[in-house]
């Protein structure tokens, strides 16, 4: 968490979009920036439990495949509304699949069930494998730019995230027009993302604050 808000920050000085790929050491689950604490810790009893910089509800997180893409103002992505850069993205992801022989299908229309989990029911433009939510994502739209941060929850153990991962830069290519390259993190980067984790994300007071 945070290093995407740290990568954020940086949009105006790095100037270009980055796709990050990461995972978790642990089960655990993220909730939205707007949620409120005492409702997450009873609708989930995954912990530890993190706010993300982003909105949208509790994401379990354990086998899942996540990401974040991050945009700088002025990109094409940064001017699109809301509810297209969610459907982009998700058509980004079915594409993916669709090179790895997976049928999707982006939701029609919203299936509402419990309120506060992401993947309980689903939204319109959710990504759906045989009626079933196995993709969401939530984003924030700031001056400095955009962050979106998403999780796949893969269908198939079969399935490896290495080839889903390779397939997502293929189509980013194919598709979006994307240069890959190879994007470590600089120092300025690290140091932000340090404070950032010690001063906010590792605190209940910050993840217990709503």
């Amino acid at each position: 968490m945070a290093l995407d808000e740290a990568l954020l920050e940086a949009m105006p000085r790095l100037g270009w979009p980055l796709l990050r790929f990461y995972g978790w050491t642990e089960p655990a689950a993220s909730f939205g920036y707007f949620q409120k604490y005492a409702q997450v810790e009873q609708l989930t009893a995954l912990r530890p439990l993190v706010r993300r910089p982003t909105g949208g509800g509790i994401v379990p997180h354990d086998a899942d495949w996540t990401y974040s893409l991050v945009f700088p103002p002025g990109h094409e992505w940064y001017r699109l509304a809301a509810t297209d850069t969610y459907c982009r993205v998700h058509l980004w992801i079915q594409r993916a699949f669709a090179r790895l022989n997976l049928a999707t299908e982006l939701a029609p229309a919203p299936l509402r069930a419990q309120a506060g989990q992401c993947f309980v029911g689903h939204e319109q433009s959710d990504l759906l494998w045989r009626g079933r939510k196995i993709a969401g994502a939530a984003q924030r739209r700031r001056r400095d730019g955009l962050l979106i941060q998403g999780s796949v929850q893969p269908p198939l153990v079969s399935l490896e995230r290495i080839l889903w991962e390779r397939a997502m830069r293929e189509v980013g290519s194919s598709v979006y027009g994307a240069d890959w390259e190879l994007a470590p993190a600089d120092g300025l980067l690290q140091r932000r993302a340090g404070e950032l984790a010690q001063i906010k994300y590792s605190r209940p007071s910050y993840n217990r604050g709503r």
